[in-house]
């Protein structure tokens, strides 16, 4: 027997998925003069034959943290891995419509995925520092890039865990293995080592999600205080995390955007009601 839809959200945009009729987002008024790093339009995504975005168009402001909320497998992490072509490590993977970032195509055919990635870096939600030295962790990103001068490794090894609120704390162990910090540092770390070559966006999936309390507000201080240097697109399940540290929220469900706007108008005064039971705990 076929369960029946019981919420607002799960009738209007289930049957917009089933049927093929356009799913058009709620865009608030505030978006419309947004200076913007990365330009999505009518991006589609499918793991072989199944569909796992739809025609998604947004913008994200330049130097400011965008939040993904939604429930689990609404396309959160999906979109935010095909920012930089991380998916197309999957097989099957296909994708329509297309991704600028800073006026530039994202899956054009000539795109070097491996540049891009310096452009696009990313934070993932279990931290994954290297098997190395806290210092090589750091200034890995550029020694893959061919940079071999000492004077430039060690100068952009101390800017990034500074950048990362580290530096204070492991200073005086840099050639120590990175293996050896707490989960909380090492999340710090990636940090570090996504920031040491200057990304025009930083991606962070998930960050906290495998911290303490003591760490997540670490880790959400730093979100707030490289915000001004960097723009950060961050997939959270925690509704108050994204209130915490987001400028703008996006919310998303089945694969689709359902309203965007600033964080303040869409936890105080979202334009569907769907987003509001959403971000008040009301369903997903």
């Amino acid at each position: 027997m076929t369960t029946q839809p019981t919420s607002t959200t799960e009738r209007s945009v289930a049957h917009a998925v089933q049927t093929g009729v356009a799913f058009e987002a709620a865009r608030h008024k505030e978006l419309v003069e947004i200076d913007s790093v990365l330009d999505v339009s009518k991006f589609s995504l499918w793991y072989g034959e199944n569909r796992a975005l739809y025609d998604i168009a947004m913008s994200i402001p330049r130097g400011k943290v965008t939040a993904l909320i939604g429930p689990s497998g609404c396309g959160k992490s999906t979109l935010l891995r095909s920012v930089n072509r991380l998916n197309d490590l999957v097989p099957s993977v296909r994708t329509s419509g297309e991704m600028l970032l800073n006026g530039r195509s994202i899956y054009d055919p000539g795109v070097d995925v491996i540049s891009l990635r310096k452009r696009v870096g990313m934070v993932f939600q279990k931290s994954n520092p290297f098997p190395m030295s806290i210092f090589e962790n750091v200034v890995y990103p550029l020694r893959i890039a061919g940079e071999r001068k000492k004077s430039v490794l060690r100068d952009t090894c101390e800017r990034a865990l500074k950048s990362a609120a580290i530096w204070e704390e492991v200073k005086d162990r840099l050639h120590d293995s990175a293996l050896g910090l707490s989960g909380g540092q090492q999340q710090r770390l990636c940090i570090a080592r996504a920031v040491a070559v200057e990304p025009e966006v930083l991606l962070m999936d998930e960050p906290c999600s495998a911290l303490d309390p003591i760490a997540t507000a670490r880790i959400e201080e730093l979100i707030h205080d490289i915000s001004s240097r960097y723009t950060v697109l961050i997939v959270t399940h925690n509704m108050q995390q994204a209130s915490r540290v987001s400028d703008f929220t996006a919310f998303m469900y089945l694969g689709r955007l359902v309203e965007y706007g600033t964080t303040k108008q869409i936890f105080q005064n979202p334009h569907l009601p769907e987003t509001e039971q959403y971000v008040t705990g009301r369903f997903g």
